[in-house]
């Protein structure tokens, strides 16, 4: 469920849900690359489009989840989810 299930070719053409950063398991974004200090590998979840950012990375023994109010409306995520999980990486050190 938490490892990526997705060949190179099915990822082609989704770069602007995946990034270079994040693949699809079961039912979860999973991390395939660190590209920012909170994307890593082995880190899974999910960014929904009705304000929700719920994600678990068993390395750093993490469990976050933010409700917002905030309408996704475009494939990057809102400032208010990269801001959440910036604070609760640097947080960690």
């Amino acid at each position: 469920m938490t490892q990526d299930n997705l060949r190179p070719s099915q990822r082609q053409g989704a770069e602007p849900f995946f990034g270079d950063h994040s693949s699809w398991g079961l039912g979860f974004s999973v991390g395939v690359r660190r590209s920012q200090l909170y994307q890593r590998p082995g880190r899974f979840g999910w960014d929904g489009g009705l304000g929700l950012s719920a994600y678990v990375d068993p390395a750093e023994s993490l469990v976050g989840i933010l409700f917002t109010q905030r309408l996704v409306t475009s494939p990057e995520p809102p400032k208010v989810y990269t801001d959440f999980w910036t604070g609760a990486y640097a947080a960690l050190a």
